[in-house]
């Protein structure tokens, strides 16, 4: 699975069965099916038709769209009026992001970010994990004409990239040995790691280095670079990465580059300290 996507319809992603509903007695029936739309949407990055939606989840066309004109009223929710999709927003990675004070992630990050992009002048990006996968909140595009460019949103596995790779390293040993565990490792390239022990190895070896690299293993002729920001309490709340082309980022700058962006998160991850 490709973590880079053009942004004129990326393909959906497998449909996954949407886990039964804990039973407590007392369960909203139209937040179950609001939460159910959101959450059928995220498995179709280029949106879905109110006829789509009712049949993915079997609900009523009316109540599809009742329950889809409010979220889209309270920005949850937008629609193609051309092809009229509905797709989500960024406002549930916006809401979700860790915060000190008033500020969220993105809002401490973006100045440091956008002067690692000068420095590199590559594309720079910020991410975090949500369950299983990892989910880009922002970007700060690169100043050469040939550049990296994905939507936030995006969500990208956590075995063929430096990000990804960088989210799994620093979970707790338990739960990372248990995703490793649980992880489809499907080939993108010669370069993937495909076997489970293999990526052990590399989470040790990146916990030890302090950041991560991927050569080519989700994308031919993409190289990326990534480090931890560390929240207030020493947990790894996110991730920040170049990414380029293998011409301008080859094997040999990944050091430099390693250090480059780890100081740049490094610098993020005092920002909470200060806030």
């Amino acid at each position: 699975m490709s973590i880079y996507r053009t942004t004129d319809g990326p393909p959906a992603a497998e449909r996954r069965p949407l886990e039964e509903p804990v039973d407590s007695g007392f369960s909203a029936p139209s937040v179950d099916r609001a939460l159910e739309i959101l959450e059928r949407l995220g498995d179709y990055p280029g949106g879905l038709t109110l006829s789509g939606l009712s049949a993915a989840l079997g609900f009523p066309k009316n109540a599809v769209f009742r329950i889809a004109s409010t979220l889209r009223a309270r920005g949850y929710l937008a629609r193609d009026e051309r092809t009229l999709r509905y797709f989500l927003t960024e406002k549930l990675i916006r809401i979700s992001q860790p915060r000190i004070q008033k500020k969220g992630l993105i809002e401490l990050s973006m100045d440091t970010m956008r002067e690692l992009r000068d420095a590199s002048r590559e594309t720079v990006q910020i991410g975090r994990r949500f369950g299983a996968e990892g989910v880009v909140l922002e970007q700060v595009e690169g100043l050469h004409p040939l550049r990296i460019s994905v939507d936030a949103g995006l969500r990208f596995p956590l075995y063929n990239n430096a990000p990804g790779k960088l989210l799994l390293a620093f979970m707790p040993e338990p739960e990372r040995e248990a995703m490793i565990r649980e992880l489809r490792l499907a080939r993108s390239t010669a370069r993937t790691i495909t076997d489970p022990r293999a990526l052990a190895r590399e989470c040790r070896r990146i916990r030890q280095a302090g950041y991560s690299v991927d050569f080519a293993e989700a994308d031919e002729g993409i190289h990326c670079v990534a480090a931890p920001i560390f929240g207030p309490q020493g947990d790894a709340v996110a991730t920040v990465w170049i990414s380029a082309p293998s011409r301008r980022l080859p094997q040999a700058s990944f050091p430099a580059t390693g250090r480059q962006v780890r100081q740049a998160a490094d610098r993020i991850s005092q920002s909470f300290k200060i806030e």
